[in-house]
């Protein structure tokens, strides 16, 4: 993976919740997912296909 394609993921927890922000660093789009603190993976997984989807739509 070259730069063009790096992301870079955060978390926050909020309660039973946790918000994911995927980020892609060439151009600074930026997509969130939520979903159940225990399944912090399933939300990225979600966050990262959100990203994917809004940088094929620009």
């Amino acid at each position: 993976m070259d730069s063009r394609d790096e992301i870079i993921v955060e978390f926050v927890r909020n309660g039973p919740y946790v918000k994911c922000s995927a980020i892609h660093v060439a151009t600074g789009r930026e997509v969130s997912a939520m979903g159940p603190v225990n399944e912090p993976k399933a939300v990225e997984r979600v966050a990262i296909a959100k990203l994917k989807r809004a940088l094929g739509a620009s």
